[in-house]
């Protein structure tokens, strides 16, 4: 066993890097021609139907300005109600010619249920479904004295995604519509003292990858796996291994999706 171990320790580099010589020049080719064909044959979203979780701030906010820019018409959820009025403003100002707002909590499944009914009830349909509604724990693993209170990370940023998704999954069947996750590089690439946060990632990953196949062509699925970007959490706000929001002024202004 030794011996193998030693000849892979010899050999495996000198393949690998060849490999990568080999393989990534035409992955990096037909991504760059991806692209290209990606541009020109955009999605109108000109009057299309978006519901975004988690649009108070950070990524789910830009999304927000980004879809309204096009044209798009929004349904916009999170739990700070005055700040996600700020944000449908500023996306009406935008160009969004129809904006509605619901209140809500994506980790109770009769909230998620009440978002995609609020929706359909508003516009009476859906076109896209942006699963970005996310929190996170900062603390060593062993540093949890109540390991049951790190259950909201998977409530929120798993359970909510899929809450939600089955809730819509009939009205974006109806429209080929299309679902779009916010996992992050953390799902394979983790961090010490984010385990929870890395655990919920890499489940929406898998459980997604799971559900592209399922649906075949029906529903599209775009999974997001950002790295590091500047949004609130990075700010310094996070959840404590006690479950209380946190303000550290030594955090710094990056952190994890």
């Amino acid at each position: 066993m030794e011996l193998i171990n030693d000849f892979l320790n010899l050999t495996a580099p000198f393949f690998t890097f060849f490999g990568l010589c080999f393989f990534l020049p035409p992955f990096i080719f037909f991504k760059f021609l991806q692209s290209i064909f990606s541009t020109i044959f955009c999605e109108n979203l000109n009057g299309k139907v978006v519901l975004i979780t988690g649009a108070s701030s950070g990524i789910g906010e830009r999304l927000a300005y980004e879809y309204a820019s096009k044209g798009a018409c929004l349904a916009l959820t999170a739990l700070r109600k005055n700040r996600l009025e700020e944000v449908a403003e500023i996306a009406r100002e935008v160009g969004s010619p129809n904006v509605v707002t619901v209140h809500a909590d994506v980790s109770k499944p009769d909230d998620c249920r009440r978002i995609v009914d609020e929706t359909i009830s508003h516009f009476g349909r859906l076109d896209h479904l942006v699963n970005n509604a996310g929190i996170t724990k900062i603390s060593m693993f062993e540093n949890f004295e109540e390991i049951t209170r790190t259950r909201s990370v998977m409530d929120t940023n798993f359970w909510g995604s899929v809450y939600t998704t089955r809730a819509a999954l009939p009205y974006l069947r109806q429209s080929n519509g299309k679902i779009v996750v916010m996992s992050s590089s953390a799902a394979w690439l983790t961090a010490p003292r984010m385990s929870f946060y890395n655990a919920s990632k890499a489940a929406l990953l898998n459980f997604f990858e799971t559900l592209r196949i399922e649906l075949g062509g029906d529903v599209h699925i775009t999974i997001v796996t950002p790295g590091y970007t500047q949004f609130e959490l990075a700010q310094g706000k996070y959840f404590s291994a006690e479950g209380e929001l946190v303000v550290d002024q030594d955090v710094r202004d990056v952190s994890q999706s």
